[in-house]
Formats: C-alpha cells, sequence, structure tokens
C-alpha cells in the first residue's frame, strides 16, 4: 500500500490490513513471520508531514541466542509517527540532522510505501537477542551438542594450552609444599 501525499492532503486514511506471513521483507534469515501482520491505523498529512498513528500486532519465530533453537515471540507495537519530506538536491548522506529530526523519518517523491513502515517497527519491537528460556543451557563450545537436551560427551578436563606453563608452575609449587 503506497501512502500518496496528494490523497493524504485531501483526506485522512483509515488503514486495516492483515499482511501474510511472507509478504513482508525484513532482511533477516533468522526471522520468519509466524502468523499474519495485523495492522490498524490512520494516515494523514499534517503541516506538510505524513503522520501515521496506530498499532500492530503479529507473532515471529526467531533463533534462539544460546542453542538456535526456534522462539516464538509476540510483537504487539503502537506506533506515533512523522515522515518529512527529503529536501530537494539534498543527497541523503549530505544531510544534518537536528536533534528535533531524530524523531522524524524522511520519505523521497509522492509518498512512502507502509509495508517498509511495517516491516521497521517490526524489528524495533524485537529485543537484541532472544532467549528460548531463561536457563538455556545453550550448546557445548566443543563439539556443538544442545546441552538442554543432551550431555556432551567433550573431555571435562580440557584446557587450555596457552596456560600450560602456569599449570607447570603451580605442580612445581605443590611439589615445594
Amino acid at each position: 500500500m503506497f501512502l500518496d501525499v496528494k490523497d493524504l492532503a485531501v483526506r485522512k486514511l483509515r488503514i486495516q490490513r492483515s499482511y501474510a506471513p511472507g509478504s513482508l521483507d525484513y532482511g533477516a534469515a533468522d526471522l520468519k513471520q509466524a502468523e499474519p501482520l495485523e495492522v490498524r491505523a490512520s494516515a494523514e498529512l499534517v503541516e506538510g508531514q505524513i503522520h501515521i498513528e496506530g498499532e500492530l500486532q503479529t507473532k515471529v519465530e526467531l533463533v534462539c541466542a544460546r542453542c538456535l533453537e526456534p522462539v516464538i515471540e509476540e510483537v504487539h507495537r503502537p506506533f506515533d509517527l512523522y515522515y518529512r519530506p527529503l529536501p530537494k538536491g539534498a543527497k541523503p548522506e549530505e544531510e544534518r540532522l537536528k536533534y528535533d529530526d531524530t524523531e522524524i523519518g524522511f520519505y523521497q517523491g509522492e509518498g512512502l510505501f507502509l509495508a517498509e513502515v511495517l516491516t521497521e517497527q517490526v524489528l524495533l519491537a524485537l529485543p537484541m537477542k532472544v532467549i528460548c528460556r531463561s536457563d538455556c543451557r545453550g550448546l557445548c563450545p566443543n563439539c556443538g551438542a544442545n546441552l538442554n537436551h543432551e550431555e556432551c560427551r567433550c573431555e571435562t578436563h580440557a584446557t587450555d594450552p596457552r596456560l600450560a606453563p602456569l599449570a607447570r608452575l603451580k605442580q612445581e609449587w605443590l611439589k615445594k609444599q
């Protein structure tokens, strides 16, 4: 859905849409939309800026940062966004933002796509790292076994070879005692 500035100048737009899993590209291989993305919002032109206000809700499947098992995360996010047109002739990398501009997005051309706005909002709603449960033991760093389901068969006395000189010093010290 394209939010055209000319249409928004005439009337306020009410949005109630559902995006099926797979219809939005989140740009992440370990993120899959598990349920439809439900959106209720309104869009209008306020003093030359596109104002979008509403809420979204969906469930996404992520990967646990410790054990790599799939995790379902519920996303419910209200949003209140303003988008200002990028000044003509200015390149985005040359544009200096003032502190007040950090709360405002920019668009080029005649408007912006709602799907891009929603994708950004879903990504902002997700935690930096997802853990399947608070007591997740993760993977064994040597053999890669999932320690939540099985015990690894690695040698428990494996030491770092860089610490071998310290181990010899300890043994010599213990002999002198």
